[in-house]
């Protein structure tokens, strides 16, 4: 995180009514909630797992044992039965 000097970016106004609030203070400046994204959304990670996932359910549904599943996808027991258990 960068530090800008407030008085080179902010109208002399604003400047002001947040000096009265915090005199010399820092203040930290979030991003908007619509600018923050979930895990694996902007590297598409997120896309890949989920696709993974259907693939594995899919296969489960047709008749491939959880112990095959864990050696095609290279994932633990209890990572497979999480997916295919799970209510997705």
């Amino acid at each position: 995180m960068n530090y800008i000097n407030a008085d080179a970016i902010l109208p002399e106004e604003l400047l002001r009514e947040i000096q009265r609030h915090i005199p010399g203070g820092l203040v930290y400046i979030p991003k908007p909630k619509e600018a923050h994204k979930k895990w694996g959304e902007k590297s598409g990670s997120r896309a890949v797992v989920k696709e993974r996932n259907e693939r594995i359910r899919r296969l489960f549904a047709a008749g491939v044992t959880v112990h095959e599943l864990t050696e095609r996808f290279f994932l633990s027991i209890d990572s497979i039965k999480k997916i295919v258990y799970s209510k997705k």
